[in-house]
Formats: structure tokens, C-alpha cells, sequence
């Protein structure tokens, strides 16, 4: 077994050493170190050891900051996603690949701004700009399909979703702005 340092806070000490007493009557010989573990453990409150260890363990993570994530980033992706856009930065075609559309909404998605509403025709006239093949409804219906945009029932109003973009998105969008 590892060696761990592990803080045992015993709020009724009587209580400990009773218990503790009682448990080692029951022994006809003296416990083992694990058995010792685990009997110390109980008079603490504690099913057994590893109970007594997993609390403790997870006190530790609780006041620590939580390590950042790392996401791994699709570099291959965003390589293929890349040739789908112009040195401005406009898309050339819409590709087949549902990861490759996904990913060229989501360049679209952020060049909305953020907390607006747009009417139809504003949403449509932004989306020209973007892109150079000429199906600005697709894409429209595209950022809809894909939640990225919502709007009204009667479609006067569209607002982007804010939410958490992939990983991938941000290495894009350096990327364009690098080649533009």
C-alpha cells in the first residue's frame, strides 16, 4: 500500500478512543496494518479506509482550482476547411462533408454579432458578403438547422446562439485572418 498523508479530523476523541477499543476486542490477536487502517478509520466515522481516502481526496480537488482541459484541436480538419475559403476569407462552396459544413457555420456563426437581432434581409445581405457561390439561403437555413441561429416564427427576427464554439474554430479563423 502507498504511503498517503492523510488529515484525519476526530471531532469527539472519547468517542475515537472507545471505539477504537472496542473494535480491537474483537481481535484474538493483534490487527494487521490494513485491518489497523481501516479500524482507525471507522472510529473516525469512515466505512473503511479507502472511504476515509476518497473524502479526503476529493476535499483536496475541491480547493484546488480545477486544471484547465485541454481540447484536442482536428488540425487536419481545419487544413481541409482551410481550401474551402478565399484570401478574404469568403467561403468558395459549400462542401459535403457534414464535419466541413459544420465548421464553415461556425466561422459564419462568429462573424455575427453577438446579442443582436437581425431581420431577414440583415442576416442575408451579411451572408452575401461571406461567401462567393451565391445560395445565401442555404446557408441561412444551414445556421437555423444547425442551432446556431434562431428565429422567429414568422422569420422577421434572427439572433445568434451563444454557446461554446469547437476547438477547431479558433485555429480557422487565425488561419483566414493570417491568409486574408
Amino acid at each position: 500500500m502507498s504511503r498517503v498523508a492523510l488529515s484525519l479530523h476526530i471531532p469527539d476523541l472519547s468517542g475515537f478512543a472507545k471505539s477504537v477499543r472496542e473494535q480491537l476486542g474483537k481481535f484474538p490477536e493483534p490487527p494487521g496494518h490494513v485491518e489497523m487502517l481501516n479500524l482507525l478509520c471507522r472510529s473516525a466515522g469512515f466505512r473503511n479506509y479507502q472511504h476515509c481516502k476518497g473524502v479526503s481526496e476529493a476535499q483536496q480537488r475541491l480547493q484546488l482550482p480545477a486544471p484547465p482541459v485541454a481540447v484536442p484541436v482536428d488540425y487536419a480538419l481545419v487544413e481541409r476547411a482551410v481550401r474551402l475559403f478565399d484570401e478574404q476569407g469568403r467561403l468558395l462552396r459549400w462542401p459535403t462533408a457534414a464535419a466541413l459544413q459544420d465548421l464553415c457555420l461556425w466561422v459564419l456563426w462568429s462573424r455575427l454579432e453577438s446579442r443582436e437581432t437581425f431581420t431577414e434581409k440583415q442576416i442575408s445581405e451579411r451572408i452575401k458578403r461571406w461567401h462567393v457561390f451565391g445560395d445565401h439561403a442555404l446557408l441561412r437555413r444551414a445556421l437555423i438547422g444547425w442551432r446556431l441561429v434562431q428565429r422567429t416564427l414568422d422569420g422577421s427576427e434572427y439572433r445568434r446562439i451563444e454557446q461554446k464554439p469547437p476547438a477547431e474554430l479558433r485555429a480557422l479563423v487565425s488561419r483566414l485572418r493570417l491568409s486574408a
